[in-house]
């Protein structure tokens, strides 16, 4: 299968292969997002050595591996030759790539890194010394490393302070498909949910490509969601669980946080996360923080004006905001749960709350929308410091050209028309906004709909609009 978008990622790729210096490139991201699938296929054909690691596997097993690696690429090694440890192992790798030509690019691509690095297995010792000692005076040697272990790669390699401190010449983070690119990666497989849809697929999967890739051409997506995380043999109906427990140690801990920004739409601060998890107010709060937004699965964000320590933290991964709301409840689910939910109460509900987080991935597309590409802006929430009701904004864009936007998300099946009590609402958050803010900017209310808003005359407040064609863009 052809790689589906990650136009900048292939463009950076072409750069960093075609730049006649020594390269060590860090790939890292959340599980499933692709980052293999883009290095094999980017680089078919090109490889001159290419290995993984091995889950759960102990050290002997991984040199076990790394050694038959050695003798797919460079043909039979003798049993002298195999590497013991990983001193031996690297040292093995070099031999081997200097008997091939220095005129040529060498792509080496060492996957799953954090496996190999087992217990007291003198791993990194050893890659840092190939890197230091031969690779990183090699013009022709372009060595790129991966892992899912987002917290792994970002603590022993991008934050390393030892052999490896400012080594690493290139860093790339995956980041999960976009709409415009989920909508390409379906159309590959040939499904045609339509945009409305697509996203709503998005409310659930987000954009990772795996969960995609599972889908039945001739099923709707409802029936989708029942075979995959409602039926009894689903394929995600561990999915949650997993995820966690394969990217870090003491998983449970971060599952807290999660669950606990789960029960906030709005996102808590990290004195709230303290409360609700128990977890003390230490380094490892600030670790479990850091790494869940390096994978991508939380954000933090300012809150307009107010003070640093008021960052908010919110849950902006779909799928785990849908496993903790449906999947994971303790009340058990009919195999045909979704299919037969879908009018439901607490579907619409959570519709409208998913369709906030999916703009909020798409603040560049809304920017877009808006015309904004060419003005410096900034990007926060902001809540009544008063707890006024409804006082409440989830994305705020302040512009350098005097003007505020206050967007106002809301998903429905056709335009959305405005009630008295919409406009009441809006009114209100408009006013105290203003006020406790007290900007000088013109605030303009931006809505952000699926099919517009309906013209009527609860609507004469709405400035300017996005719709859901604006964020494939």
């Amino acid at each position: 299968m052809k790689i589906i978008g990650r136009d900048a990622e292939q463009s950076a790729l072409k750069q960093y292969y075609e730049s006649g210096a020594p390269e060590f490139l860090v790939l890292y991201g959340r599980r499933r997002v692709g980052k293999t699938f883009l290095i094999r296929e980017y680089f078919e054909g090109k490889f001159d050595f290419y290995t993984t690691g091995l889950a759960n596997g102990k050290k002997d097993e991984q040199l076990r591996v790394w050694n038959n690696a050695i003798r797919n690429f460079f043909g039979d090694i003798n049993i002298q030759e195999n590497a013991n440890d990983w001193l031996e192992a690297f040292e093995l790798l070099r031999r081997k790539l200097n008997r091939l030509k220095k005129s040529k690019r060498k792509v080496l691509f060492i996957d799953e890194i954090p496996w190999m690095d087992t217990q007291k297995s003198g791993f990194l010792t050893a890659l840092e010394h190939f890197w230091n000692g031969w690779a990183s005076g090699r013009p022709d040697i372009f060595l790129i490393i991966c892992g899912s272990a987002t917290s792994w790669v970002s603590n022993n390699i991008l934050k390393n302070r030892g052999g490896l401190y400012n080594r690493v010449t290139r860093r790339m983070r995956l980041l999960p498909f976009t709409l415009k690119e989920t909508e390409a990666y379906l159309a590959e497989k040939e499904i045609d949910f339509g945009r409305y849809r697509t996203c709503e697929a998005y409310m659930i999967f987000g954009g990772v490509p795996y969960y995609y890739s599972l889908l039945g051409r001739g099923l709707s997506l409802p029936q989708n969601v029942d075979a995959l995380c409602f039926a009894d043999d689903g394929m995600l109906r561990g999915e949650f669980m997993e995820i966690y427990a394969t990217l870090f140690k003491n998983s449970e801990k971060y599952v807290n946080v999660i669950t606990a920004l789960s029960a906030k739409a709005r996102g808590l601060t990290r004195h709230e996360i303290i409360n609700m998890t128990g977890l003390s107010s230490g380094g490892g709060l600030t670790q479990i923080l850091d790494e869940l937004e390096l994978c991508g699965f939380i954000r933090s964000y300012p809150n307009y004006m107010m003070d640093d320590n008021l960052c908010l933290y919110q849950l902006v991964d779909p799928f785990s905001l849908f496993h903790l709301r449906f999947i994971g409840s303790k009340r058990p689910k009919s195999p045909r749960y979704w299919t037969s939910n879908l009018e439901s109460p607490s579907l619409t509900a959570w519709k409208g709350y998913a369709f906030e987080q999916v703009c909020l991935l798409h603040s560049e597309q809304i920017k877009q929308a808006l015309g904004l590409m060419s003005i410096s802006t900034k990007i926060s929430s902001w809540r009544s410091r008063k707890s006024s009701p409804g006082a409440q904004i989830d994305l705020v864009i302040d512009r350098k050209d005097s003007i505020i936007n206050l967007c106002e998300m809301k998903y429905s099946k056709s335009e959305y028309r405005l009630t008295a009590k919409d406009e009441a609402l809006l009114r209100n958050k408009i006013a105290v906004f203003e006020a406790e803010t007290r900007t000088r900017k013109a605030v303009h209310l931006t809505m952000v709909t699926t099919y517009g808003v309906a013209a009527n005359s609860y609507a004469g407040h709405v400035i300017s609009e996005v719709v859901l064609d604006d964020l494939f863009k």
